[in-house]
């Protein structure tokens, strides 16, 4: 089974802000349960996050 270490160096270090060091640390099946494909739930997506704001909006106290 061969890895396209680019594109995981990529999810790895760009989408899961790991730093190099951490990256290399982790086998590749815990890099592929972060990345949400050793199926568990996917990570959530930018639309279900903006769908949870709307529905749960933070609440701003006035200062005046």
């Amino acid at each position: 089974m061969g890895f396209d270490w680019g594109a995981l160096m990529q999810a790895g270090i760009r989408g899961l802000g790991l730093k190099p060091t951490e990256f290399w640390a982790l086998t590749p099946a815990e890099l592929m349960l972060m990345l949400g494909a050793a199926g568990g739930p996917a990570p959530m997506s930018r639309a279900r996050l903006e769908e949870l704001a709307r529905a749960f909006p933070d609440n701003r106290l006035d200062q005046g």
